[in-house]
């Protein structure tokens, strides 16, 4: 299934939550239409909440089944909410939006080449994967020009073959190339999914809808 949605007024929807199979962390001001989409479709209970005081949660939080690794700046008071749904590691790298710099699933993880050592390890032992260091069509922010689930990958146009065969060979899964929000090369921030489905930003075209549709396996 996939639905057409945004998130205070950009449809730039993977900015301001994020998913795994059973749990979404949704920005603490989300609509309450936005909040509906992601529970439908995706089929995952919602939290409400922020990270460092803001809303841009999925530019600072990456989940998979296993655990969350969440900006270094994240407040006490936040941290010891979200771990009361799944463990949480904190990002100790100067390189800390999670969401941004690491593309994940149940079976791999590939991350922004600059982030250190020590966060390697650590994003490692929180989502209990394997883990690689890499751009992906240029971009060191992978979590965002990249989106990923247990079925499928979508990266951004500008992927070239050496970057399609390692994600397929760290995700576990077959990865395509494609957009969102009318040519945007950013698809982490403008797409919301799981293995159940996604939520693209509603300024997606239909062509685009077929690329996502077919990278993410959505039927």
């Amino acid at each position: 299934m996939m639905r057409l949605s945004r998130c205070n007024g950009t449809p730039n929807i993977g900015v301001y939550a994020t998913v795994n199979e059973s749990l979404s962390l949704v920005a603490a001001n989300s609509a309450p239409g936005f909040v509906r989409d992601i529970e439908t479709v995706l089929g995952v209970e919602t939290i409400f909440t922020t990270v460092s005081g803001t809303f841009v949660i999925g530019s600072l939080v990456r989940m998979n089944s296993n655990g969350a690794v969440v900006s270094g700046l994240i407040e006490t008071s936040e941290l010891e909410k979200i771990r009361e749904k799944i463990p949480v590691t904190v990002l100790p790298d100067k390189v800390n939006a999670a969401g941004n710099n690491i593309l994940a699933n149940d079976k791999g993880a590939i991350i922004n080449p600059e982030l250190g050592a020590r966060g390697e390890k650590r994003i490692a032992d929180a989502l209990g994967v394997e883990v690689v260091r890499s751009a992906i069509g240029g971009y060191g922010t992978v979590g965002s020009a990249c989106v990923a689930t247990n079925k499928g990958c979508l990266c951004n146009v500008e992927a070239s073959p050496e970057d399609i065969a390692l994600i397929e060979d760290v995700l576990g899964v077959e990865a395509k190339k494609g957009s969102v929000n009318h040519g945007s090369r950013q698809v982490g921030a403008g797409i919301l999914c799981n293995s159940k489905g996604a939520i693209v930003g509603d300024e997606t075209t239909p062509i685009e809808m077929g690329k996502i549709e077919d990278g993410l396996v959505l039927y």
